[in-house]
Order: structure tokens, then sequence, then C-alpha cells
């Protein structure tokens, strides 16, 4: 593949053998800017010259742009494209990367620290701006704000932005809610699984993996909801906090006070209430001052003096709050019989001491037998009627003489709980039941005849399994309900670093609640981890430069920070010397580049598959060096940059642009190498350059369409001896007329040049022929042809010009003729309507004539025809002659001139 400089299509040196200016040919039509357009613009010029366009030349000098013009704008437009690719090669480092990264976390801090302003919004208007109650609100926000920083301790994951979550009301730690849910069903499920008695009946509580505080299987969640819970499933926002709603939180305060959180729906616990309210001391009488809600309990510093629970001293400590301290005096006091007298506490008058009352009872016979007491010391227990020891007879005897038994069964329940004592009645306790009955063990396997207050214990160990369901319970007769077991879990945990350290139980053990540091690559910066997360979690970002040694030939790497895993590749420039030449080399460090590699094994048979291809570590030598050198092309058209590698002479691929010795045109050839002529002009072709061997192509005169005869000459055309036809003005004939003739008339006389001297043909408006000879535009609408008019009784006739004719009417001869026409017209109109009559009547009476005589001869006809008035009788002769005056008289206002 050929270089990029040397490609066809790009740069102005297209299709040549040599190129020159290697950072201009490699330029793209986006990067090489106008140069590049100036370059496909020329090459198209060059197209169209080669092509046989003869009129693009006096085109571009119609436009008036001289060359040295557009040579002097694409040097500057080629010199500034070189510059931008210069400056884009080398100035790229992975410092740049860091800063990009750098930026976007400074952008994260600022929108971070625009929610957190909004979040505290509310709170901070009822505090005066004052931030110092929102420690722990703030840490908490930061941490929900951190990728990776709230972690499930369910399932030891990350807890992101758009996964449903759920938090706990008592340590608000934040759990994925599917996580949630099944830790709460397998803890029901567990501890309703320990007795088979009473499983799937109950249900009870689940804890909160962290804090243990207990819910109730109600409890569970079932919806993904807000931190305040008046949104169901809300819609993450880059703008809010995540998991939140955006509303304003208004859960009560902790303690309850009255008044409800101010900030945005938010996690972890709510602030102190920020309100301000009235309040006094906290002993009533210091006056009200006005305090936050939070902290409204304060002391007046007052003396307190209330009177102590002895009744002698006041209270002497400052303002309190709740019951004043015992007093702290100490007083002779007696004890609650008044035989002893010691000094003790004021705060406990009453005591009792260790000796027996020893008072007379009213007996006189007995004392009293009760330690130190107040009141009376009563009867004597001994008087009235007392029973026998077992209770089934009462004597009455002095209180000096004791009870005898009465000889009777004891009957007394023995502690077994289930026989009586067989004794007869007598004082003291009875004796233990020896009856022999029949027990079982408590694991109700055996059963033998034994003492009845004896336990009956078999040898037999259980095998049931604890509550671990792991290790068997070997207690002797165990009748079912088996301890805990007492052994430790030892199961490794999911950190796999770690064994559970909880008694033995059964499912999967909690999570570790171990804390690891992960720590970048140098140890300096470093980030605490759940335990066994420290595999998947990678190394926190360290601020730190990178302090490995470079594996190039610089003597130290490009400036980067901390980072895992292998340096990027060097990116600072070679500046090793350049063979040939005297420059450096400007390429990145190319000492270590991965390069595929061609060696391969080969393969045994087609059922073996290729190897992926291999890539080798290796040095590549220093590329040819592309430094610019200005060079002056072969024609003088330009100076270009040209690599130095390839330093010559070249073609810059423009024309030559010389004047050929006719005068009129510019060589065509590429750019070639001219020798100088005589004169010095450099603007004259050489013997190099072409002959003109093209047409005249000079502008003719005005009205002039044909070429000249003579080949590219110098000096004015010969007059132009062509004969050009020319249509006349009516259209009809053709005429030819010498060109040279026509261009040097003016107007008139083209006028006359193109009459035929023929009777124009064309017709006037009036319908005549015009009269004149051959001539441009419309026709005189004047017309003097004779024309005869007539009246509107076609009597009386004159003759006048076409364009004076004029309207003749009738006189009174003409209107006298015409009365009498009206009169004859009506006389013969009412004869026909008299003949028309009669025909009607004998037809009548013909038909009348024919129907009497069909009609017998012996029948009388009973019609009486009703006799006519004499208007039907006389109807039509009174019609006809009405009519006819009608008609003439319409005839004779239709016939009258206007």
């Amino acid at each position: 593949m050929e270089p990029a400089w040397r490609q066809q299509g790009r740069g102005r040196a297209r299709g040549q053998g040599r190129v020159h200016g290697a950072a201009v040919g490699s330029l793209t039509p986006r990067e090489g800017g106008a140069g590049a357009a100036a370059g496909s613009g020329r090459a198209r010029s060059r197209a169209a010259a080669t092509t046989g366009k003869k009129d693009e030349l006096p085109l571009a000098q119609s436009k008036g742009l001289s060359s040295q013009s557009k040579f002097d704008e694409i040097r500057r437009s080629d010199q500034a494209a070189a510059l931008r690719l210069a400056e884009k090669q080398f100035s790229f480092s992975s410092s740049e990367e860091e800063e990009e990264e750098d930026d976007d976390d400074n952008d994260n801090m600022g929108k971070r620290g625009m929610i957190l302003e909004s979040t505290f919004t509310s709170y901070t208007r009822q505090t005066g701006g004052d931030t110092s109650d929102l420690v722990r609100i703030r840490q908490n926000l930061n941490e929900a704000f951190q990728s990776g920083a709230t972690t499930c301790l369910i399932c030891i994951a990350s807890v992101k932005r758009t996964q449903a979550v759920w938090s706990c009301v008592c340590c608000y730690s934040i759990f994925h809610i599917t996580c949630i849910q099944k830790w709460a069903a397998d803890s029901a499920f567990l501890v309703s699984s320990v007795t088979d008695d009473d499983f799937g009946k109950k249900a009870p509580p689940w804890p909160c993996p962290k804090c243990r505080y207990e819910y109730t299987p109600q409890q569970t969640p079932t919806r993904y909801v807000c931190y305040c819970g008046k949104e169901v499933d809300p819609t993450p926002d880059p703008w809010l906090l995540p998991h939140s709603c955006g509303q304003v939180c208004e859960r009560e305060f902790k303690p309850p006070c009255g008044h409800r959180c101010l900030l945005l729906c938010h996690p972890g616990p709510c602030p102190p209430c920020p309100k301000m309210v009235s309040v006094s001391c906290v002993c009533g009488k210091g006056a009200p001052l006005p305090r936050r809600c939070h902290s409204k309990a304060w002391f007046c510093q007052q003396r307190c003096n209330t009177t102590l629970s002895c009744g002698a001293h006041r209270c002497q400590n400052t303002c309190h709050a709740g019951v004043c301290a015992p007093c702290p005096r100490v007083s002779l006091q007696k004890c609650v019989c008044g035989l002893q007298q010691v000094e003790r506490p004021c705060s406990s008058p009453l005591w009792q001491c260790d000796q027996v009352c020893g008072a007379p009872l009213a007996c006189g016979n007995h004392t009293c037998e009760r330690v130190c007491h107040t009141g009376s010391c009563g009867q004597c227990p001994r008087s009235g009627n007392r029973s026998c020891p077992c209770g089934k007879s009462e004597t009455a005897l002095p209180c000096t003489a004791d009870v005898a038994t009465c000889g009777d069964t004891c009957g007394k329940k023995l502690d077994c709980g289930l026989h009586t004592c067989t004794m007869r009645c007598h004082r003291g306790a009875c004796e233990t039941c020896r009856q022999e009955v029949e027990k079982q063990c408590r694991c109700a396997r055996y059963s033998r005849f034994m003492p009845c207050h004896k336990e009956y214990i078999c040898e037999t160990k259980c095998t049931r399994n604890r509550s671990c369901q792991r290790h068997q319970c070997r207690r002797k007769c165990c009748p079912g309900n088996c301890p805990p077991c007492d052994q430790k879990c030892n199961r490794m945990l999911g950190c796999r670093n770690h064994k559970c350290p909880s008694a033995c139980h059964q499912g999967s053990c909690y999570p570790c609640p171990e804390m690891v540091e992960v720590k970048c690559v140098c140890g300096s910066t470093s980030m605490s981890v759940p335990c066994g997360r420290e595999r998947n979690t990678k190394p926190p970002r360290c601020k730190e430069l990178c302090r490995a040694p470079p594996t190039c030939h610089h003597e130290s790497r490009e400036p980067h920070r901390c980072h895992p895993g292998s340096c990027p590749p060097c990116r600072q420039a070679c500046q090793q010397p350049l063979p040939r030449c005297r420059h450096l080399c400007p390429q990145p460090c190319h000492d270590q580049v991965m390069v595929k590699s061609a060696e391969r094994a080969p393969l045994v048979g087609p059922w073996e598959q290729p190897s992926a291809p291999a890539f080798v570590c290796k040095a590549l030598p220093c590329p040819p060096c592309q430094v610019a050198i200005p060079t002056v092309c072969l024609g003088e058209h330009e100076v270009n940059p040209v690599p130095c590698h390839i330093l010559g002479p070249f073609s810059c691929g423009r024309a030559c642009g010389r004047t050929l010795t006719c005068g009129n045109h510019k060589c065509t050839l590429e750019c070639h190498h001219v020798s100088t002529s005589e004169s010095g002009d450099k603007s004259q072709a050489g013997k190099e350059c072409i002959q003109c061997d093209e047409g005249c192509s000079k502008p003719r005169p005005p009205g002039c369409t044909h070429t000249c005869p003579r080949p590219c000459h110098q000096g004015s055309c010969p007059p132009c001896q062509q004969m050009m036809r020319v249509r006349c003005h009516c259209k009809i004939s053709g005429l030819y007329i010498e060109c040279v003739v026509w261009t040097a008339s003016d107007d008139e006389g083209q006028t006359l040049l193109s009459s035929c001297r023929n009777r124009c043909p064309k017709q006037l408006s009036c319908g005549h022929r015009c009269k004149d000879v051959c001539h441009p535009g419309n026709c005189d609408a004047f017309c003097s042809q004779r024309v005869k008019v007539k009246c509107p009784c076609k009597r009386i006739k004159k003759e006048f010009s076409c364009s004076q004719a004029g309207l003749v009417l009738c006189d009174d001869a003409c209107k006298s003729l015409q009365k009498k026409a009206a009169e004859i017209k009506a006389a013969e109109e009412q004869a026909a309507l008299e003949e028309e009559r009669k025909k009607e009547q004998a037809e009548l009476e013909a038909f009348e004539k024919r129907l009497r005589g069909r009609k017998k001869k012996n029948k009388r006809s009973m019609d009486v025809e009703p006799e006519e008035g004499p208007w039907l009788q006389y109807r039509k002769y009174l019609l006809v002659p009405f009519c006819g005056i009608l008609l003439a008289a319409a005839a004779f206002y239709l016939l009258q001139p206007y």
C-alpha cells in the first residue's frame, strides 16, 4: 500500500509522478480546508483544459482574477493546513484523557452540589442558612450519589440508581427489593419450620439483615416506593437524588413534636426540627424564649427550691427537668418499730430493723413473732376455733392448749398431684408418694412400673436434627423440644475469606460483616468495601503520579496518574537523529509497538482450527524524514513544502500558463521546465511550450454570429463577408444581406433592409386589407375604403368611407309605408280567422247531424240544451278584431327607429 501522501485524490499533486509536501498531500478535505478545495478546483480546470473546452479561458479572464493572486491565496492556505496538521500530530498525550476525566468529575461534583443545595433549600430557610445539623444527612446523600458506595448486604452488589430498592425504618440501610422479599420469605420459613407442630400455622416476624429490627409479614415490601413513600415506582431523574420523588419529605420528626420534615425526599433519618417555638424553661420559672423545636428545653440557671420527698429540705440544684434528685443529706432516723435509731440518708426515712417485735399479744400468753413492723401486732394466731392438722375437725380451745389429731386419714394431695396421703392425721409435711405406677419415658418409647415420685428417663438418644438441620440432638430421652444447636456454623461465607461465627443455623449465612481496604497500585489511596468485593472492585482512582520506570529509550515516562495494569504506550516524540539528514524524528516513540506476527504453526490437518494471530512487541525503525522544505516547482509557479527524504524539483500539476506567440492563448502543458527567452520575460512561452493551433477566438462585432475564418492571430479580424438571412416585416419572404452591411447599419437602416417592398398582407379591424408597403409594427387604424349604408327599411341608401360610416334613419315616407303594410297584414289575418271559424262551424253541424240519425224514433230526447248568453254567442267575432289591433300596435312599435 502506498503512503498517504502518494495516494490518488489527496492534495494538489493528484495523479503526478513526483509529490510535493507530504503534510499538504495527506490532508483530507476536512483538514485541508481551503487548500484542498483549491487543489480540487485546479484539477478540474486542468481536466477541462485537456478535454478541449476552449471557452473556459476567456471565462476565467472575465472574472478578473490574476494568476499571482491565486498563487498567493493557495500558498497561504497550504501553509496554514500544514501548520494545523503538525500541531494536531504532536499535541496528544495521556494527560488529556485524565484532564477530561477530571473535568467530568468536576461537572458531576457541580451537579451534585446543586442537587444537595436544592434538597436543603426548604430546611435552610428555617435555619437562616445554618447546616450544622445536616452533617449526617449530607454524608448519606453523598454516599447515595457515589457509584458503588451503597451496597446491598444480602447480595453484596452495588445498588444502582435505576433499580428498585427498600430501606429499613430503623437503620435506614438500603437493599434491593427483590433481595429483601426473598430474605423475608426465607426468614419466615426457617422460624416456622423449627417444629413440625406449628409449621405453616403461625406468621412469625422477619428481621432486618443489619439491625435485626423485626417486621410483621404484612410489612413485607411489595412495591418500590420513594424514601418518603409518596410516589410508587419513582422515575429516575439525573437532577434528583437516586430513588427520590423530588417532593418535600413531610415525615414526622422523631421524637414527635407536631412538625414534619422540610427536606426533599431523602435517604436516612430526618434532621432535627428547625422550627422556632416560644417555650419557658424546664422548671417553668423563666419567661418564654424563642428556641429551635429540636432544642427547646433550656435552663434558667435559677435554684429549684422545691420541697423534697423527705419533707424537711428543699432542692438546691439549678433549673432541671423531671423529678428532683433524692435528698443528699444524712439524719438520725428510727426504724418503723422505733427500737433502733441510726444515721441514714434523708431520702429514705422508712426502714426496718432485723429484731423480732416481741410485744405481748392481747391474750397475754404469747408475744408477737413478726420482725420490725408498723401498726398493731393483731390478734393471737392461736385464738378462736382451730382445726386439726388434716383440717377435717375444728375445736375451740384456749391459746395455751394444742389441738390434738383427729385420728382420721390425712387425705391431703401429695406432691405428685395424683394420689392422697394414706397416713392418719399428723403434724408436719406428708411423706413422698411411694405407689407403683406405670410411667412412660419423656420420649414416649418405653414404659415401666416404678414409684410415682420418680421420673422415668430411658437411655435412648434423640436422633432428630436440631434447628440447624445439620447436627443431631443426641440428648437422652428427648421429649421432642430439641434445644437449639450449640455448635458454631464455621461455614465459608460468600466472601471466601472468613467463616460464619454464628451458632449453627439453617439456610444461608449472613453476609460477611468485615470491611476490606482496596488500595491502588502505589498504595497511597485506599477505599473500604465489604469483604468479598475486593476481587471485583476496581482500585480507587489515585491522584499520585505513576512510579513505574520507562521501558523505552526516554529517561522518564510522560506524567500520568497511578493506574492498574500496564502503563500506556509512550507518546513522547522520538527525537532520535534520522539517517541521511540533520533532522530529529518527530514521530511518537516506537520502541515498543505491537506488531502482528507472521509466523504461524502449520495446520496438521483440515480438522485443526487456525490459531488466532499473535502480536509481538518490537521496535520499529524511524520513518523517512517528513520535514517540509520549501521548494520551487519546475515552472516557478509556487513554492511548496516537500518532504526532506524526497527533496528535488517537482511539477506542481498546474498548467504552464505562459503566453504563446499568438498572444491570445497560454500554454496548457503541465508545469514543466522552460528555458529563459532572450528578452528575459518569464510570462512569454519558450521553445518547450506548445504551438497554438486553435482558431481565432476574438470577440466579433455586435450582431455578428460568425467566427473569424483566419487561424489564431494578432491584431483585429477582417470584416465579415458572409450572407445572413433576415425575415421581412410581414414574415413571408426571406432576404439575404451581407453581414458587414447589416452590422454597420443603424436601426433605421436595418428597418429598410428588412422590408420586402410588397403590399402588407395584414387585415384591419374593419375587415379590409392594409394598403401600405411591408412595414414593421401594427398597421394604421384609419381605413379609406368606400362602403354603402341603408336605413332599417332598406329604402334609403348612402355611401361613406369605412372609418366614417354612420347610421341612416328612416323618413316620414318610410313610416307611412310601414303603417299601410301593417294594416294590410292585419286585414289578411282577420280574413284567415273568419275563414277558419266558418270551417269549424260546418264541421260541427255535420257531426251533430250524424249523431241525431243514430237515435231511436220512439225515444224522446230528455236533454235540454242550456241557452247561450250573448257573450258566448259572439265571443269569436269580438276576439279576432281585438287581437289584430294588438298585433298592429306591436309591429308599429318595433319598426320605430331609435
